[in-house]
C-alpha cells in the first residue's frame, strides 16, 4: 500500500469550541489506483487532501506514506517526504504566466532538488509535446492543466493528490484529464486521490470514498472489468460485498 490514513482526527478552532474536520477517517489508496473523494461544499474533502499532503498534522490517527509514517516528523523532514515523494494538482494550474510549458517544469525540477527533467519526456506523457515552447496565454485551459499534471510527476511521485482538476473545464475537456489521470495513475503506479464534485466522472475511479460532515459515510470499489452493459457503466460494488 502506499497511501494510508488511519483513524485520522482532525478539528480547528471556532471560538470558545472546536470545528471537526475529520472525525475518525481511515482510508487506503493501493499503488497504481486512482480513489475518488466524493461529498459536499464543507464536507472535510480538502481537509482530507491536505493532510494527505502533510500540509496539515491531524489531531490524531496515522498518515502513512510509502511505507514511511509521518507522526513525529518534523517540518523539513515533512517536506523532504512531500519533494520526494508527493504530487499536487491544485484546482487552478497557477502557471507562471512568463515561462514555456517545459520551463515550468524544469523550474520545479530545480526546486525539488531533482537532476534535471527531462521537460519533453513528461509533456509528451500529457500529449503536450508539441507545446513545449508555449507561455501559458498561448494554452487552452485544459492544456494548462495538463501542464500542471505534468508539474506535478517532476518528482516521479509515488503519491499524487489532485483537487477538483475539471472544475473550470467543460464536460468534454473535463472527461479528457480524468482520462489522462487514470491513465498515468497506471503506467506510472501512483496512489493517487482525486477529491471532485463532479459525480459523472466517478466511472474512472478504482475506489469512490463519500465523506459528510468529517466522516466517512460510503466507500466502494469499482469492479475490475467495469464492463459497459446494456449502455451504460456497471453500478460500483460497496466494499464488502
Amino acid at each position: 500500500m502506499t497511501l494510508e490514513l488511519t483513524d485520522v482526527t482532525l478539528t480547528y478552532p471556532d471560538g470558545d469550541t472546536r470545528l471537526t474536520a475529520l472525525d475518525n477517517v481511515t482510508v487506503t489508496v493501493p499503488k497504481g489506483s486512482l480513489t475518488a473523494v466524493v461529498g459536499p461544499s464543507g464536507s472535510g474533502k480538502s481537509s482530507l487532501l491536505a493532510v494527505a499532503a502533510t500540509l496539515i498534522t491531524p489531531d490524531s490517527g496515522t498518515v502513512t506514506i510509502d511505507g514511511t509514517a509521518t507522526a513525529g516528523l518534523g517540518r523539513a523532514e515533512l517536506a523532504e517526504l512531500r519533494r520526494r515523494r508527493i504530487g499536487i494538482v491544485f484546482q487552478q494550474p497557477n502557471l507562471l504566466p512568463s515561462l514555456t510549458a517545459a520551463e515550468q517544469l524544469q523550474v520545479m525540477s530545480h526546486i525539488t532538488g531533482r537532476p534535471r527533467t527531462d521537460a519533453r519526456e513528461l509533456l509528451a506523457a500529457v500529449d503536450l509535446a508539441d507545446h513545449a515552447h508555449r507561455r501559458p496565454h498561448q494554452l487552452s485551459g485544459g492544456q494548462r492543466q495538463r501542464v500542471a499534471i505534468a508539474r506535478a510527476l517532476v518528482n516521479a511521485p509515488t503519491v499524487l493528490l489532485v483537487d477538483e482538476p475539471t472544475s473550470a473545464l467543460d464536460h468534454a475537456r473535463g472527461t479528457a484529464i480524468l482520462d489522462l489521470l487514470t491513465r498515468l495513475t497506471h503506467e506510472r503506479g501512483t496512489a493517487t486521490v482525486l477529491v471532485t464534485h463532479d459525480h459523472t466522472h466517478l466511472a474512472h475511479a478504482d475506489q469512490i470514498v463519500e465523506v459528510h460532515d468529517g466522516r466517512l459515510t460510503s466507500a466502494c470499489v469499482q469492479p475490475p472489468d467495469r464492463q459497459v452493459q446494456h449502455g451504460r457503466e456497471r453500478d460500483p460494488q460497496p466494499i464488502g460485498e
